[in-house]
């Protein structure tokens, strides 16, 4: 629709109509009149400048991935303008090679349209700070997560003409509609994203706004109308499709049930959060991963996962909290953790870790692990196994508690006068002994050790807590019957698995992995060494020699060619392979590790996944 005539929406703001509206905010920089544009569309803004009486565009600010919102952008690459667009989609902008080489395509119960995003990636220069407020070519721009049209839609809050301008993208068409309710189905048979449209609808609402302008659709002037119009539509479209209503506007102002006087349980989120409140308003934070969510999108790429803050309003308004001064990590899942860098920039929430957890969330590519989050979470503080930290009033005491993964631990405290015990994802709690068993939650990759449950039923007996709150269950209250049903179960797991593997052989642990490579994931440049290490575990009780031979394509250069050492009887001993890259610069190049102990032969039996990239 090039050459439509600009509309003026306020003094200052323009609205251009092309494959979506692309709007045109003008602020006035020295001699030069420049401005900034939300969204782009098929770029026709650019033809456009003289009518504005704009001299240049500096900066686009995408309030989403879609392909209407975008596909001019290698225009605004090419005249110099900076693109800034959601944290949560940055890879369907500039990696969107990747999902198009990877998205699964057969049998596939995927529904989001995220194949509705560019065709070729573009240069992005930067992600837009959500809850906090940037200035991009001498605009102040507010950056609010939207989800609901897409995961990680956002809105752009704007004051022009003192009036605050809300440019929501396409959360809403029309007062009560929306552009498309097929862009919000993002699984197969759920409502995340219809569910996720009303709660943005309400915090939008709180935000006073005075205009709407949409992506698709006409200029509102009366944003709590049109909001709450949508907002009751879209409940009413959610209860018809769920069996039973889903109060959201509760869940969004009051998502807490308190365990105890001052222990909460944020019962929006997807893995138990819990609060504990200190008599000086401050809180400490159990936990923090999707937050006020409304269920898993289809896929497992960052654009399907959400971090958001959405509790917090609700956490000071109703319980007076000044400060989310700690987070604490029982253990590295992105569930329990995806939220905490952003609880770090935007609250100033210190990230607090057991040292069996922290070097996992620092390094996660360090690791052959399921569930890791997507970038490092640094840990401020560093808690030793077995120790005492206080926080506020509060002494909390570390305890290893490996089996759901050996990378977690239990938080021991007493809060109101009952002994509290965080348990993580170990067990559901909701055993009831001589009619329920326990489900013991453990998983293979996440190196379970056939121990690991009869150790936590000794702790739990040492520890006698009088509550026991787990990561995704309701708080188990605990007696003897509970903590004898835990020891008995904690007996035949060990018992199951002595039956049916070969441990009067050889030790092979549950996991059946006697060698794994550090870093499991790197990036070299071509031409340059990446020095790896192997750690290899003598499942023999007798001293053996240890033989690694890296596996390389072709071309490519290993030091040493063929590692030996010797390990004791159910030791480990660790080996350093050094390895460079020889061209050409690929996304993905598996080194193996051929693995011999003794007289077994593993063959190729650990691996490593290099990124090469050109200097």
């Amino acid at each position: 629709m090039s050459g439509t005539t600009p509309t003026e929406i306020v003094p200052g703001v323009f609205r251009i109509a092309d494959t979506c509206h692309v709007y045109v905010v003008v602020a006035q920089q020295g001699a030069e009149r420049t401005a900034i544009a939300i969204d782009f569309g098929s770029g026709a803004v650019l033809d456009e400048l003289a009518a504005m009486g704009v001299d240049r565009i500096t900066d686009v600010l995408l309030t989403h991935h879609h392909r209407d919102q975008a596909q001019g952008l290698p225009r605004a690459v090419a005249a110099g303008i900076r693109v800034h667009v959601p944290p949560v989609e940055r890879d369907l902008f500039d990696r969107v090679d990747e999902m198009w080489r990877t998205r699964p395509l057969d049998n596939d119960y995927n529904l989001r349209q995220d194949r509705f995003s560019l065709l070729e990636p573009v240069p992005v220069d930067d992600v837009v700070p959500e809850y906090r407020t940037a200035r991009y070519g001498g605009v102040e721009v507010e950056v609010l997560p939207t989800p609901g049209h897409t995961v990680g839609s956002v809105t752009y809050l704007v004051r022009a003409a003192d009036r605050l301008l809300a440019f929501t993208g396409d959360l809403v068409y029309s007062p009560g509609k929306v552009w498309s309710l097929a862009a919000s189905q993002w699984s197969y048979t759920e409502t995340e994203g219809p569910a996720m449209t009303v709660l943005s609808a309400y915090l939008l609402m709180d935000r006073d706004v005075d205009v709407l302008l949409p992506s698709h659709g006409e200029v509102m002037n009366d944003p709590r109308h049109a909001l709450g119009l949508l907002a009751s539509r879209m409940r009413a479209y959610v209860d018809s499709r769920r069996p039973l209503p889903w109060d959201l506007r509760t869940r969004l102002e009051d998502p807490y049930l308190r365990v105890t006087e001052h222990l909460l349980l944020n019962t929006s989120s997807l893995s138990c959060c819990y609060v504990l409140l200190s008599r000086s308003g401050a809180a400490l934070l159990i936990d923090y991963g999707y937050d006020m969510t409304t269920g898993l999108p289809g896929g497992s790429d960052r654009a399907s996962r959400r971090p958001w803050l959405a509790s917090l309003p609700a956490l000071r308004r109703t319980y007076a909290v000044g400060a989310v001064e700690a987070v604490l990590a029982t253990h590295y899942h992105d569930d329990h953790v995806a939220g905490m860098n952003l609880l770090r920039e935007v609250e100033g929430t210190q990230v607090w870790a057991p040292a069996n957890v922290a070097p996992v969330l620092a390094s996660p590519a360090d690791h052959d692990l399921p569930c890791l989050w997507f970038d490092p979470v640094p840990v401020d503080r560093v808690l030793p196994l077995g120790s005492t930290t206080r926080w506020r009033e509060y002494e909390i005491t570390v305890h290893e508690l490996p089996g759901h993964t050996l990378f977690a631990a239990a938080f021991e405290l007493v809060v109101d006068g009952i002994r509290v015990l965080v348990t993580g994802d170990q067990q559901d709690g909701l055993g009831i002994p001589g009619r329920r068993r326990e489900f013991l939650n453990y998983q293979y990759r996440n190196r379970f050790r056939v121990e690991d449950y009869r150790d936590s039923a000794s702790l739990y007996r040492a520890v006698a807590p009088g509550v026991m709150v787990s990561g995704h269950w309701e708080p188990r209250w605990v007696d003897e019957a509970y903590l004898e049903m835990l020891a008995v179960q904690g007996e035949e797991v060990v018992r199951v698995h002595d039956d049916l593997l070969p441990f009067d052989e050889l030790d092979l642990g549950a996991d059946g992995v006697l060698a794994r490579a550090t870093p499991y994931r790197s990036r070299v440049v071509v031409g340059a060494t990446r020095r790896l290490e192997v750690e290899v575990r003598n499942p023999f009780s007798v001293s053996c020699g240890v033989v690694v031979r890296p596996v390389v394509p072709d071309g490519w250069r290993c030091e040493p060619g063929v590692a030996t050492a010797e390990v004791a009887g159910g030791g480990a001993v660790v080996v350093h392979v050094s390895v460079t890259a020889c061209g050409p610069a690929r996304p993905r190049v598996p080194i193996g590790f051929d693995v011999s102990i003794g007289e077994l032969r593993l063959g190729q039996h650990a691996e490593a996944v290099l990124e090469v990239v050109d200097a």
